[in-house]
């Protein structure tokens, strides 16, 4: 019998929101197979967000939220010719939302000094406002795609 894995057909909504999106975030949040611990940080920080944004749902901010970090573009290495070329290339939908929960997670985790459950309020607050460290790099990661767009041709 093989064994599961932390595939899309395995994943099921979390237990307040039933969103797939909520699931796979606390699964990404989670550290050292402390499920409960990920998700009691994540339920507090969707309650403190709640209280920010007036009139939103918690669950809709927190969509929205990684909706404005998600990139449409990126860019990738490529050789030609002995040189190497930034390459503008569109992105996955998978892809974009793995990189928004990765650039979310890693503004959370660089804060110091406050709860985790803070600090992710804060963050989703921020790009559900276009703004904050993890918007700032899918900016930088658009700039870059949009100053290599001269070697958009070598793209496959």
């Amino acid at each position: 019998m093989g064994r599961i894995t932390a595939s899309k057909k395995q994943l099921k909504g979390d237990p307040v929101y039933d969103s797939l999106l909520a699931s796979k975030f606390i699964n990404c949040l989670m550290w050292d197979g402390k499920k409960n611990a990920a998700r009691k940080i994540f339920y507090e920080a969707l309650e403190i967000l709640g209280k920010k944004i007036e009139g939103v749902a918690p669950i809709d901010a927190f969509s929205t939220a990684l909706e404005n970090v998600k990139p449409s573009i990126e860019v990738r290495s490529k050789r030609v010719g002995g040189a190497s070329y930034q390459v503008p290339m569109s992105v996955r939908p998978n892809r974009a939302q793995s990189l928004c929960i990765r650039w979310i997670l890693g503004a959370v985790r660089d804060k110091k000094g406050q709860p985790t459950a803070q600090k992710l309020a804060s963050e989703l607050f921020d790009a559900y406002n276009k703004q904050g460290v993890a918007y700032t790099k899918r900016e930088n990661v658009h700039r870059m795609a949009e100053a290599n767009k001269a070697f958009a041709h070598f793209a496959k």
